[in-house]
């Protein structure tokens, strides 16, 4: 889908021709689409079909006066997947005054600016606008870094009590989604780096400072990640442990109720056999049998008590 605006009363205004616009958005664009955007233009076709790979590489690229910025920003998955969060490539396209981006699927990041979430966003101010880009990316990584400690406290909660493979399948993919935000992270801060020691975009005072904003934003999300990754893995090694001793104790409990059902049934078995037997002649024989039973499964338990082994 190709969306295109000017920059109109301070706000971003759709529905113009691709050649005035100042900010085209692509969103998982059709072939055909991308030829007419390539060809309006005059943009590599490659650097709008690049970014449609998931496992794109943030990167840098310059080819004939165009400039190519592909990072990666975080998306929430459906209830469907089992990985709660990943990412996807975002590529920043600049040719003729215009601006380009270009996602694999509709992202959080783009419709924050067209929501009007973000201050002092302007369009036609390409320089502040991939800056904020690569900010509100960042505090989007943290905002779902948080959800991801919260979820993950959540199943600290069931640890105790767990016998079961889920909560530690959730912590599994919970771990994964720490593994690409950790991958994009400091992909992403590769890119920022360079453009703040190169004169790759134009940049005034304000933006240069914005830009510092982002990487520091960046940097907390990288710590933030490594010390949840830490914790996670730390969690899911306790969870595996207590996981092996709760089977442990459950099989320690039917064993030794094993035990104490056997004891009756070694008596009656003692009793049952066509031999001459004590108290057989005996009318209260069935009353001494039963006593003998209980006395001696009561001893079996004190003893297992005793002992501590239940």
């Amino acid at each position: 889908m190709i969306t295109c605006y000017t920059h109109a009363f301070g706000i971003p205004t759709p529905g113009c021709d691709i050649k005035d616009a100042c900010w085209v958005n692509l969103t998982a664009p059709s072939e055909s689409e991308i030829r007419d955007v390539s060809q309006s233009l005059d943009i590599p076709l490659d650097f709008l079909t690049d970014p449609l790979d998931l496992d794109e590489r943030a990167r840098i690229e310059i080819d004939d006066n165009c400039l190519l910025i592909v990072l990666h920003t975080p998306v929430r998955r459906t209830a469907g997947d089992s990985v709660p969060f990943a990412t996807v490539p975002l590529g920043i396209v600049f040719k003729n005054g215009c601006l380009v981006t270009i996602s694999v699927q509709p992202i959080d990041i783009m419709e924050f600016f067209l929501n009007r979430r973000v201050k002092n966003f302007a369009p036609d101010q390409h320089a502040r606008f991939v800056i904020q880009i690569f900010n509100q990316t960042a505090i989007l990584f943290l905002k779902y870094l948080t959800e991801i400690n919260k979820k993950t406290n959540a199943s600290e909660m069931e640890l105790h009590r767990a016998m079961k493979n889920e909560e530690l399948i959730k912590l599994l993919n919970l771990e994964k989604s720490l593994v690409y935000f950790t991958t994009s992270i400091k992909a992403n801060e590769i890119i920022m780096a360079r453009i703040q020691r190169a004169d790759i975009i134009k940049m005034n005072e304000q933006e240069h400072e914005l830009l510092e904003d982002a990487i520091t934003e960046n940097l907390q999300a990288i710590h933030m990640t490594r010390i949840y990754s830490n914790i996670l893995s730390g969690m899911m090694d306790a969870f595996a442990s207590i996981i092996s001793n709760n089977l442990n104790v459950v099989m320690k409990f039917l064993t030794t109720v094993t035990i104490m059902l056997m004891i009756p049934n070694l008596v009656f078995s003692f009793f049952g056999q066509n031999v001459k037997l004590p108290f057989q002649e005996h009318e209260a024989g069935v009353i001494v049998t039963l006593v003998v039973a209980v006395l001696a499964t009561v001893g079996g338990v004190w003893m297992v008590v005793k002992r501590r082994l239940f």
